[in-house]
């Protein structure tokens, strides 16, 4: 078994087991903590690309990376009809077209899509906390070119990334990779940066803050999520705040939002 098996593997397992925003999002922060998080997570993405000049109700929508299906929503939130997603685990294909029956779902690996789909098939594709999951960086960089192959000249790929302004942090299941170093391979793919923001501040590890912060603020979420209860009490008290400070600041030491454009 190959090492990008062995990932994949670890993902179809993981949402087997779990198939809700727990399953794909801080699991050691809990079920109830998470859907605050998300939470804020819905209401950033549609006001970010709420504000684009698109009329979704006739645009052509991928989601990559669907998971539970919580974006493939939010894009019909914004009235986007023609919405199709993908995902590199059956278990979650397999339920996304239980849930969403009018929708087309396909297990694809992003970094090696096979002809699923056409060239330049759609006019926006999103793929959320999908990418640094993406261990090795030549599937990261084949990963963005494939994107940008599906995308229609001056659509858009809206995704959300950990972008660091220090060096690469790597893990089994995860990679943080610098700003410079993303944004040069969206320029070798064909895509312009046209906006980044915070996509969420407090409610998620600290991954481009200082080793002490970092460190301190991660324990204490971890703490006060122990339970169900004092998770949803976190979130609760965390969602007003974390709602203003996406909206006021400019960077975030954890993920943002970032919308490019396909020359």
């Amino acid at each position: 078994m190959t090492f990008h098996d062995e990932r994949r593997a670890f993902w179809e397992e993981r949402l087997d087991a779990d198939w809700t925003e727990t399953g794909v999002g801080y699991r050691a922060l809990g079920r109830s903590f998470n859907e605050w998080m998300y939470r804020v997570r819905q209401e950033v993405f549609a006001e970010r690309v709420g504000a684009l000049a698109v009329d979704w109700s006739r645009a052509r929508v991928l989601d990559v990376g669907s998971g539970t299906g919580f974006y493939v929503r939010a894009w019909q939130r914004l009235g986007a009809v023609a919405v199709t997603g993908c995902d590199l685990t059956e278990a979650a294909v397999v339920r996304l077209r239980e849930r969403f029956p009018g929708l087309r779902f396909e297990r694809v690996d992003i970094a090696d899509p096979q002809g699923v789909f056409d060239e330049a098939e759609f006019d926006a594709v999103s793929c959320m906390d999908v990418l640094f999951h993406i261990t090795d960086d030549e599937r990261y960089a084949a990963a963005v070119k494939s994107i940008a192959h599906l995308v229609r000249s001056g659509g858009y790929f809206v995704f959300s990334e950990n972008f660091l302004h220090r060096p690469a942090q790597r893990g089994v299941n995860q990679v943080n990779r610098p700003l410079e170093w993303i944004i040069a391979r969206l320029d070798e793919a064909g895509f312009d940066v046209v906006h980044r923001s915070p996509f969420l501040m407090l409610m998620n590890a600290q991954v481009d803050a200082g080793p002490v912060w970092r460190k301190l603020w991660g324990g204490l979420l971890r703490a006060v999520t122990l339970t169900e209860p004092t998770g949803w009490l976190a979130g609760a008290a965390l969602y007003p705040l974390e709602r203003h400070l996406v909206r006021t600041r400019m960077e975030s030491p954890t993920t943002e939002i970032m919308i490019c454009r396909r020359r």
